[in-house]
């Protein structure tokens, strides 16, 4: 059952942004990142609750709640760019830099915590990199029609890499439910703080409801992606779990062909291939 749950966590997993994608063609990425919070945070107590991991809010100490505000705001950061980038570029684009936070994670764990680097993760890193650039390749003759995405794609993956470390910096043991329904509600502020310092407050009454529904299932995706991931962690091994989420690149790129006919180059098919190899390595 453990490996359906693993497996399951992927396909949501790879799911969220198809869905997200389609939810923002006309609706303003921000407000679409608040509506979509409001869900995730909902998803994210029925983890605590389910797991009794409310017992643990009273041994929350001020340096824990510091570094758990600083990692949610990390993560707000991270997700409004993710969706900015989606609204703009391609979804076989922007789905491989955000997967590479996982390089930048390892260069500034093994920068800040010291934390060693050996010979596969290194070999990882490189095929993921490598991988990524590959996949990233401009047509010819394609042009931006809303403005750069790549910067975006990037500040998505340099801040969802913060939030790791940041979580490893302050929130060590802490129930991992809990420390991530607590984030959740961080989230959720800087969302709709950033909807109404931008003045976009007024953008709700015109959301177009099927783009909406769109928003609230990729919500939906990614908490049960959360529920699926945890439960088989529960039953499974770590080293076998955790790769199969990471596949889930494959699922946003499969979709991705069917839903929006974005078809992969010969190259950007090299470097989903070593994306993929090299996460594997990275995580044996």
């Amino acid at each position: 059952m453990w490996i359906l749950m693993a497996f399951g966590s992927a396909l949501f997993a790879g799911l969220t942004a198809i869905l997200a994608k389609c939810g923002i063609r006309r609706t303003d990425s921000t407000v679409a990142t608040a509506i979509r919070t409001i869900v995730v945070l909902l998803f994210s107590w029925v983890m605590v609750f389910l797991t009794g991991a409310q017992a643990g809010l009273g041994d929350l100490g001020g340096r824990t709640l510091l570094f758990l505000t600083l990692s949610g705001l990390a993560t707000g950061a991270s997700w409004l760019c993710y969706f900015r980038a989606l609204q703009i570029g391609d979804v076989n684009k922007v789905t491989p830099i955000d997967k590479s936070s996982t390089v930048l994670t390892i260069l500034l764990a093994f920068l800040l915590l010291r934390e060693p680097v050996g010979g596969p993760k290194a070999l990882g890193v490189l095929c993921v990199g490598v991988g990524t650039w590959l996949m990233i390749e401009k047509k010819a003759g394609q042009k931006e029609s809303q403005g750069p995405w790549l910067p975006y794609a990037l500040g998505s993956a340099v801040f969802a890499s913060l939030t790791a470390i940041l979580g490893k910096l302050g929130v060590e043991g802490v129930d991992s439910n809990l420390a991530t329904a607590i984030r959740t509600g961080v989230v959720l502020v800087m969302a709709w703080g950033m909807v109404a310092v931008t003045g976009k407050g007024a953008l709700l009454k015109t959301l177009p409801k099927e783009e909406l529904g769109f928003i609230c299932l990729s919500g939906v995706a990614t908490g049960a992606s959360w529920l699926c991931y945890y439960r088989a962690l529960q039953a499974g091994p770590a080293s076998v779990v955790v790769p199969i989420d990471k596949l889930s690149i494959l699922v946003t790129v499969a979709f991705s062909g069917l839903v929006f006919h974005e078809r992969l180059s010969p190259r950007a098919g090299l470097g989903l291939a070593l994306i993929t190899g090299g996460t594997l390595v990275m995580l044996l």
